[in-house]
């Protein structure tokens, strides 16, 4: 908790009391989402546990979602849907995502902390830094955070459409999900650009039987 707070250690003590982290997850599935999260921590931050989202079990990221919703100053969260992914390309879509994310706080934060990149069109001061779930306290708050929201998204998904195993899958390209995939043919959720979706050229779905 000590070396992921040290960035924002060095903001805070330069008078930048509002600071958050900016993540985004679903670059990669072929269905569903893409979700990312801004939470801005106090300096007086104690939850225990936060780490890349990545090397977290589902039950450990629920905790710590619950645990940073009861004490982050602020949370925004940002969704581009799998037809805005196509539309846009994944990048921009990333991109799309986070800056919804931040227009979602209910403030301006004094700064920002993002994953590998900036965000466009904010007029916010930030920091790029790369492996920044793994690097920023307030980046991996927000990666856990966006992680369990796709989740739970996915899981309610799984009510409509329970042929792909949303629910075990999250919409990545699993051995199941690619089986279900060339039986039942792409659902509304899946990304038509993304080529296993593309290349199968299942735009009807086959029949069930």
């Amino acid at each position: 908790m000590h070396e992921l707070l040290q960035l924002e250690r060095r903001l805070w003590a330069e008078g930048l009391k509002l600071v958050g982290g900016c993540d985004e997850v679903g670059v990669g599935p072929l269905a569903g989402p893409l979700v990312a999260a801004v939470v801005v921590i106090p300096p007086d931050i104690d939850v225990e546990g936060i780490d890349d989202s990545k090397k977290l079990s589902p039950q450990q990221r629920e905790r710590l979602a619950r645990s940073l919703e009861e004490t982050a100053l602020a949370i925004g969260l940002g969704v581009v849907e799998a037809e805005e992914v196509d539309r846009l390309n994944v990048l921009r879509a990333a991109l799309e995502a986070m800056r919804r994310a931040v227009a979602a706080l209910p403030f301006r934060p004094d700064h920002l902390i993002v994953d590998a990149r900036t965000i466009p069109e904010i007029d916010i001061p930030q920091t790029a830094i790369v492996d920044g779930d793994a690097k920023s306290y307030a980046v991996a708050a927000a990666s856990i955070v966006a992680k369990v929201t796709r989740d739970r998204l996915m899981c309610q998904w799984h009510e409509h459409y329970p042929q792909y195993g949303f629910d075990r899958n999250m919409g990545y390209g699993t051995p199941e999900h690619l089986r279900a995939l060339a039986r039942y043919g792409p659902c509304p959720l899946h990304r038509r650009s993304f080529a296993p979706v593309r290349q199968l050229s299942l735009f009807q779905p086959r029949s069930r039987r």
